[in-house]
Formats: structure tokens, sequence, C-alpha cells
């Protein structure tokens, strides 16, 4: 164990599953957050079932992590919500439920992660766009996943450089093709290891990245 402990929300499956892995192959403690999730029988992983578009969850995981192991070195926002259709024909409830999971989970969770990290005056915030919303010519309409994207985009950038004198890092990965699970992790990964490295959206495209960045 490194001593080290990762939050990566939408943990249940896919991405998020495949990013718990990753920090657990590192020796790193997780605090896994999905809505719907099971307790691990590995004691290096907490899991918390529950919506982070609800302040309160987002303090129940938190709450967590520090309770069983007393840190937040890193927050990965992968918690996410994609409905591809026509513009005109998204709905409001389409767009709550999007906004909701894309920037509500992404506001608290990361609010209540960085004022912790500002204590120890250290950490790193990762949020993993969505997919679709990055691939020109897919044929898969995603207006509302590329309005969540551009929010988180920005908000990266302006949080890297209001807390670039507390030691926090704060990135994005965008993946260039939907399903590839390793890409992002990798580049989640490579990002956790460029301690150089804040305020970027690093594509996750299959290239390989140069180590040690």
């Amino acid at each position: 164990m490194t001593g080290k402990v990762a939050i990566v929300s939408g943990a249940f499956q896919g991405t998020g599953a495949g990013l718990v892995a990753g920090y657990r192959r590192r020796g790193w403690a997780v605090v896994a957050s999905a809505r719907t999730i099971t307790p691990s029988e590995d004691p290096g992983v907490l899991t918390v079932a529950g919506d982070v578009t609800d302040p309160e969850v987002a303090d129940r995981i938190v709450g967590g992590a520090l309770g069983r192991f007393g840190r937040i070195d890193t927050l990965v926002n992968n918690a996410g919500v994609h409905i591809s259709k026509p513009f005109t024909d998204y709905t409001a409830a389409d767009y709550a439920l999007v906004a909701g999971a894309g920037l509500a989970g992404f506001f608290w969770l990361t609010q209540r992660a960085i004022d912790e990290m500002a204590i120890r005056y250290g950490g790193h915030v990762v949020s993993v766009l969505a997919a679709p919303a990055e691939v020109p010519g897919s044929g898969a309409p995603a207006v509302l996943a590329a309005l969540a994207n551009g929010g988180l985009a920005a908000a990266t950038r302006s949080l890297a450089v209001e807390y670039a004198a507390y030691g926090i890092r704060v990135n994005a990965v965008s993946p260039g093709r939907p399903g590839q699970v390793s890409d992002v992790v990798d580049r989640v990964l490579f990002l956790e290891s460029s301690p150089g490295i804040t305020g970027e959206i690093l594509p996750a495209d299959g290239e390989e990245v140069e180590r040690g960045r």
C-alpha cells in the first residue's frame, strides 16, 4: 500500500471499474461510488452507493474516505449519463438528467474533495468527459453531452488556476472513442504520475503517452 487514496465516481462498471482496478494495482486505497454498487471484499476498497448529484451523498463519499483511510489524494469524476437524440427531441427531463449527472455531481463532489485537499496543501482532480460529444461525424447526436463537457473543461481550467497555490492539480481526460476503457485508464494514471501537468484536457485517442512527462 502506498498510503494514497483515490475517490472514483461512476465506479460500478466500465471505465469506473477499470479506474478502481488501475489505482489498486498501484497500491492505492479507493473509495468507489455509484448509484448502485455492492460492498467490496477488498479491504482497500470502500464502496459508497448513492447519486452524486445529491450534496449529502458527496458528503458521505468524502466522509467515508476520511473515516476509513484518513485522507484524499485524488478525485476522479467519472459519473455521467449520455442520452443521444436529435437536438430538437430533447426534453426537460433529459436536460435535467444529463446536466445533473455531468455537472451537479462534479460540482458537489469536487467542492467537498478540494476543501479537504486544500487543508493538506495537495491533491489531484481528474474529470472524464463524455466520449460521444468529442467525436465529430460519429453519427451520434450528443449536444447535451457537449454542453456538459464544455462546462467541465472550463471548470477544469478555472480550478487549476484557483487552487495552484494550494498544490492542487485539476485535469480532464477526453475519450477519443466510446468504449475504450484502457485508453482512459492509461491517461488518468499518466496524469497521476505527472506532477507538472495541471489545467489540461488530455485526449485518450489510442496513441501512446510519454511516461514521466
